[in-house]
């Protein structure tokens, strides 16, 4: 629960549900929701409309204020829902759903609506969903007050999202397909109650064993990530998040800006909450199944036991392209108990292929040896449909076989008909059984990745000195330019953050350029320096390997060369500066993006001029700590290349880390540096240089 919103847990526990706007009229939703509450809801159902004494043979009262009840579903007109959650909170309604559309999704009158929505739940410390809401469900008192049309079967799955339609497709499709729910909630315009406030309230659930969403944003990021980490430890947490668009980055005036779309930050932040993040609504009712079952693996090795060749085969593939997973090694005691229990045609290496004609008894013998290998965490159960396997027994056998060794078992059940009674009996049993071995294999992917997860420890950011009062002054700069960028000029950040930096000067003039120069050993590198000139190389801007003899000379061509481009644009100066050895260095950017929802992102990959065209570079939540700073090295996929390929030797990790980490503590330390672009960031085998800057100021969040 997000702070200063109410408890959620009273939504799906009531005993009185009151519905304010109950009718008889066909294809209303007061109607829809009212048969559905009266068709099966263990408490009691309160229609409420003063112009009507009766509702579907219920008495109607004329006031929320006189139902007495836990929880008001709210079916009325836009322009009354505000006066009847007055009366709510009047009456000591805890808990309201605003099922009524019209709200924020409708324009400047509808957001004055919700505002005013929204203002008076608090008032009332209300625990409040919606607006634009389907409704919520909970199978444990029957209870369905949504207009939708049918609870789906008990279960420990609890389930939120920001679809309505989403919510009605999933429980039709779940009535087929056996999967269980506890409590189910249409999120709607989430004016009070949002994903955050749910994660924390099923996170303490006993009876919610995983949780699943369909999210289109996220209302407060850094609030999500925290309640989630605080969750999944002991809950799963899966989400499939819509809206994979690079709309985000049309604006943006950095690499990062231009790299970091919308979907980077959820990326960055889910991983940083330990939600499993789903690719499809398949995979994450998927990765649903398997959870709930609630086995975990103890090692990556998947043993897979078929009747059918084909099929076993399209298993291996699948554990081989799995993130996590690998085809266990058999112990030589585990491949001679096969093969003296298995016949001769019988493949007793993984995968174990107990040929077609098996029944269940040598299938159960197959798997029991397996499962008892040291080496495997998992399996795959795969059958095709026999005339000599009994599928009425089979769901038994594999399910006591799999509890006997307390090891996470996926059933791949490749038929239809013949295979219902092992399909129902795995369903019973808690056993995820698939159609695909693809997709059995992912069930067992995800319960890998929560593993992992489980098993996290979140290090916390070491303090970083830095004067940051000369961080302040450089920022201000923009507030006396016309635009609100800073570049070379304002390289002093680096050193009010311990961030190496190669010797050199912004100067105005030839003169001044040749003195710079002289003080520097060997030849230099000489950029221009203006706001309004994003990419210096792209004009001819920057020139390399220049002697102290041609420095005044090269000034003047640099400015004379910016001045023709872009006649109106602003010439600081240029910069002269050290020009490093990149030979046994590598070329790196940091950089950093404010998004909405997460706050300040960090990004670290391959820099250099073709960052935008390789776009190697992993993101995190900023600040970042030493441990997260290093995965980030290894996650890309130059990361051989900072350790020492074909020979390199390897960079300075180390002070790598290091410029990453103090880089994201900038950015965290200051709301008003939106972009940040430190390309290249030079690692090299005796450390790293910051050669070159880009940032955009928000003015108005300077401190």
């Amino acid at each position: 629960m997000t702070e200063g919103t109410p408890d959620v847990a009273g939504l799906f526990a009531p005993d009185r549900v009151a519905v304010v706007g109950a009718t008889e009229r066909e294809g209303s939703v007061g109607r829809a929701v009212t048969e559905n509450l009266l068709d099966g809801y263990a408490g009691t159902t309160v229609p409420v409309n003063p112009r009507r004494e009766t509702v579907l043979g219920e008495p109607c009262l004329d006031a929320v204020a006189e139902a007495d009840a836990d929880v008001a579903v709210i079916a009325v007109p836009p322009d009354s829902v505000v006066d009847v959650i007055d009366e709510c909170g009047e009456a000591g309604v805890a808990n309201v759903v605003v099922l009524t559309a019209g709200f924020g999704e409708t324009g400047a009158d509808g957001a004055a609506r919700e505002r005013a929505l929204r203002e008076t739940a608090e008032a009332y410390d209300m625990a409040l969903v919606g607006p634009n809401s389907l409704g919520v469900m909970a199978t444990s008192l029957s209870m369905n007050a949504t207009f939708g049309p049918a609870l789906p079967p008990s279960g420990n799955v609890s389930f939120m999202s920001q679809s309505g339609a989403f919510v009605t497709a999933v429980v039709d499709w779940a009535l087929e397909a056996g999967l269980g729910f506890n409590d189910i909630v249409s999120l709607g315009n989430k004016s009070v109650l949002d994903e955050t406030d749910f994660v924390r309230a099923w996170g303490g659930d006993p009876d919610t064993d995983v949780i699943v969403g369909y999210l289109e944003s996220v209302v407060d990021g850094r609030g999500f990530v925290q309640a989630a980490r605080e969750t999944t430890p002991d809950t799963p947490v899966v989400v499939v998040k819509s809206g994979r668009t690079d709309a985000g980055a049309q604006a943006a005036s950095s690499h990062t800006g231009a790299i970091a779309g919308a979907d980077s930050a959820y990326e960055a932040g889910l991983d940083a909450a330990g939600v499993l993040r789903a690719t499809s609504v398949q995979e994450l009712f998927d990765s649903a199944r398997a959870l709930a079952g609630g086995l975990i693996p103890d090692t990556d090795g998947v043993a897979v036991v078929t009747n059918a060749g084909g099929p076993g085969v399209m298993a291996t593939d699948a554990v081989g392209d799995a993130d996590r997973l690998r085809l266990a090694s058999f112990s030589e005691t585990t491949v001679t108990d096969l093969q003296e229990t298995m016949p001769a045609e019988a493949n007793v290496y993984n995968p174990v292929d107990v040929i077609g004609d098996a029944d269940v008894d040598r299938l159960q013998s197959a798997l029991d040896t397996t499962l008892a290998d040291g080496d495997v965490g998992s399996a795959v159960v795969i059958t095709a449909p026999t005339a000599t396997l009994d599928f009425a027994a089979l769901g038994g056998a594999v399910a006591d076989t799999a509890a006997e060794h307390d090891v996470p078992v996926a059933v791949c059940l490749m038929g239809g008909e013949t295979l219902a009674p092992a399909r129902e009996t795995f369903r019973d049993r808690s056993i995820p059984s698939y159609f695909d071995p693809a997709r059995a294999v992912g069930g067992l992917e995800a319960l890998a990745e929560y593993r992992d997860i489980r098993g996290r420890r979140y290090e916390e950011p070491k303090p970083i000195d830095a004067d940051r009062e000369r961080v302040r002054e450089i920022l201000a700069q923009v507030e006396q330019r016309g635009d609100n960028r800073l570049g070379v000029e304002a390289m002093e950040l680096f050193d009010a953050y311990g961030i190496p930096t190669p010797e050199g000067e912004v100067v105005d003039d030839p003169t001044a350029a040749a003195e710079v120069a002289a003080r520097i050993d060997g030849d230099v590198v000489m950029k221009i320096v203006s706001p309004g000139i994003l990419h210096k190389s792209d004009i001819g801007g920057v020139r390399v390997g220049v002697s102290a003899d041609d420095v005044a000379d090269t000034y003047e061509d640099l400015v004379s060369r910016a001045k023709s481009y872009q006649p109106d644009a602003r010439i600081l100066g240029v910069q002269v500066q050290e020009m490093l050895d990149l030979d046994e260095g590598v070329e790196t950017i940091v950089g950093s993006h404010r998004d909405p929802q997460f706050g300040p992102l960090v990004m670290f990959g391959l820099g250099g001029v073709f960052v935008e065209v390789l776009e190697d570079t992993t993101f995190r939540l900023a600040p970042v700590a030493a441990g997260e700073a290093e995965q980030m090295t290894a996650d890309i996929d130059a990361a051989p290349l900072l350790r020492g390929a074909r020979g390199r030797t390897p960079v300075d990790l180390a002070a790598t880390v290091d410029a990453i980490r103090r880089v994201s503590q900038l950015v965290a330390d200051f709301p008003s540096i939106v972009e940040l672009d430190v390309n290249p960031l030079v690692a090299t085998p005796d450390g790293v240089r910051a050669v070159d800057l880009r940032l955009t100021v928000d003015p108005d969040q300077l401190q």
